[in-house]
């Protein structure tokens, strides 16, 4: 990067005060070309680190994201907040041979590129990873892809619910008897930023003792199986597809929801000795003695039969009556909850995840990783498309 945006970058750590402890990427430069949601998160999970963060974006509409709402918050979509905060923005337009020129002269001087673009664009504008990993050799080159950078899908685009459904999550996930069902968050797209954030760092520290930068390549379909491995290797042994649980475990009873007079709530009672306690708390220690209930392995054999009679005990107290009467005992629960009630919940302010943004007043999820017992805060609001483009010298978008 420019002198300048040295100077600027350091200007604006300093205003935040002396934070270096939560800061561990503080001085490392990423140029971000990304959008939607997994690129970006993997830039915003380093740019909470420290990182700074430049998000290169088209002029005008700049990132999808930004559309994607209701909600929005000051006429941005809150899923472009929460995914950007941090940055600084540069408008470019990447058909424009002048506008290229100036991304590949910030390569230059930038210690990650990122980028999930549609798969084999920036192979043809020429800044793909041969040619920018030549311009600079210590690059780490990080791609992200729908299916993998590899085989006859490589170039095949995706969004979420696709790989959700062509990866096996869909078919292990809904109600014993009904339709198969998505995972309700994004949970490949926040966890294939999350590896490839992970990837960055791992090359960053090979390249403290190689000097070389690499190439680092995740995919959703690759976290999909990454997050589905203890059920394929289950498959792998029987040949056998995994039976959906609405909210249980297909190895482990008693390890799910039962219901109560007036809601919900999860047991894990994950082994022999947590379901003694569980059998006492029901009133029924004669389950214990029971032949078809004395292991896990014969509670999974006879779960038809355990599951409806404890289900019929727990319809008979109140939620709050089994929480307490379990937590004396000991045994694993909780209520399932609504948002409104996990923000009330003294542990969600205990733990200090939630922080505002500044200048934005929005109220969003901060980093779940803390050092030293400090969490990193959030810095800045999420940029305006090409708000830094004077200042950094990227000239007017267009």
């Amino acid at each position: 990067m420019t002198d300048q945006h040295n100077n600027n970058s350091s200007s604006s750590n300093d205003s935040h005060g002396n934070d270096n402890a939560t800061r561990p990427l503080a001085g490392i430069k990423v140029i971000e070309v990304a959008q939607n949601i997994a690129g970006p998160y993997a830039g915003e999970i380093l740019s909470s680190l420290g990182a700074d963060v430049v998000k290169i974006e088209r002029p005008g509409t700049g990132d999808d994201a930004r559309g994607w709402g209701p909600p929005f918050w000051r006429g941005t979509a809150t899923t472009f907040q929460a995914m950007n905060h941090g940055k600084k923005s540069v408008a470019l337009d990447l058909k424009d041979p002048v506008h290229v020129q100036w991304l590949r002269d910030q390569v230059a001087g930038a210690d990650v590129f990122i980028q999930n673009m549609r798969p084999g664009l920036l192979e043809e504008l020429q800044l793909g990873p041969e040619v920018l990993r030549a311009l600079n050799p210590r690059l780490v080159y990080c791609s992200l892809w729908a299916f993998g950078h590899k085989g006859p899908m490589r170039l095949a685009p995706g969004y979420e619910p696709m790989v959700q459904a062509f990866s096996g999550i869909f078919s292990i996930n809904g109600a014993e008897h009904g339709p198969s069902a998505r995972v309700g968050m994004q949970v490949l797209d926040l966890g294939t930023g999350m590896w490839a954030a992970l990837g960055c760092i791992a090359a960053l520290l090979r390249r403290a003792s190689t000097g070389q930068g690499c190439v680092v390549d995740s995919s959703l379909f690759e976290t999909a199986l990454g997050w589905l491995q203890v059920m394929m290797a289950g498959f792998q042994a029987t040949g056998r597809q995994p039976e959906r649980h609405r909210s249980g475990n297909p190895n482990v009873v008693v390890f799910q929801a039962l219901p109560t007079q007036d809601g919900e709530i999860v047991v894990a009672a994950a082994n022999d000795r947590l379901f003694a306690k569980l059998a006492r708390a029901a009133g029924h220690d004669e389950w214990t003695r029971d032949a078809r209930f004395a292991t896990n392995a014969l509670r999974v054999q006879h779960k038809a039969l355990l599951i409806p009679t404890l289900e019929a005990v727990f319809r008979t107290r109140s939620t709050q009556q089994w929480l307490d009467a379990l937590e004396l005992l000991g045994v694993p629960c909780a209520p399932i909850q609504d948002f409104a009630q996990v923000l009330a919940q003294p542990q969600t302010e205990a733990i200090g995840i939630f922080q505002t943004i500044p200048d934005e007043a929005l109220r969003i999820v901060g980093l779940p990783l803390s050092f030293d017992g400090e969490r990193p805060q959030v810095r800045h609001r999420a940029p305006a498309v090409g708000e830094h483009n004077q200042q950094l010298g990227a000239g007017a978008p267009g």
